[in-house]
C-alpha cells in the first residue's frame, strides 16, 4: 500500500514555489506563485509585498488554497499537494526571525535582517497554518483517467 504522506512530504521537500489562491473582498480569485519554506510543523512562509493584491486579499480573508506541484512532470504522471489554511502577515519580531531562518535557509543564503520585513519596508513575512491536506492520486472510471485526491496528514 502506497504511503501517500510520504509522498506528499516528498513533493513538499523537492519544489520550491507555491501556487497561493486568495479572494478579494469583492469574491475575485486570485492566484500567485511564490518562494516558499516550512517547518517541522509544515507551516508555510513567504515573503511578499503588503500592498500585493494576494497580501492585499489575505489582510481581508485569512483562508487560501496552497498548490505544490512539478509543473515539469510528464503528462498524467505528476503528483501534487493541495492544502487548505489559513494565512496571516506576521508582525512579531521574534516569530519574524524564526520564519526567516527556514526562509533563507533553505537557498542557503545568510539571514536578512528582521527590519527589512517591518516598519517603512514594503515586504512582509507571511505564514500559512494548514487545516487539510490531500493530494491527488490517479484512478480509472470505464477505462477513463481521472484524478482523485486522498487526504494526508503532515504530522
Amino acid at each position: 500500500m502506497e504511503d501517500y504522506s510520504v509522498q506528499a512530504k516528498e513533493i513538499i521537500n523537492k519544489i520550491l514555489y507555491i501556487t497561493i489562491a486568495t479572494v478579494s473582498p469583492n469574491g475575485e480569485p486570485w492566484n500567485t506563485p511564490v518562494y516558499s519554506s516550512f517547518d517541522e510543523e509544515y507551516n508555510f512562509f513567504w515573503v511578499s509585498d503588503q500592498y500585493s493584491r494576494h497580501s492585499k486579499n489575505i489582510a481581508s480573508n485569512k483562508n487560501v488554497f496552497l498548490a505544490i506541484y512539478d509543473s515539469t512532470a510528464k503528462e498524467g504522471t505528476g503528483r501534487g499537494v493541495y492544502i487548505q489554511a489559513e494565512a496571516s502577515m506576521i508582525i512579531d519580531k521574534q516569530e519574524i526571525e524564526r520564519i526567516l531562518k527556514y526562509q533563507y535557509g533553505r537557498k542557503n543564503k545568510p539571514t536578512r535582517p528582521v527590519t527589512d520585513f517591518i516598519q517603512e519596508s514594503p515586504r512582509r513575512v507571511y505564514k500559512a497554518v494548514p487545516k487539510q491536506v490531500w493530494i491527488n492520486t490517479a484512478d480509472k472510471i470505464n477505462g477513463h483517467h481521472v484524478d482523485k485526491r486522498i487526504e494526508v496528514k503532515l504530522r
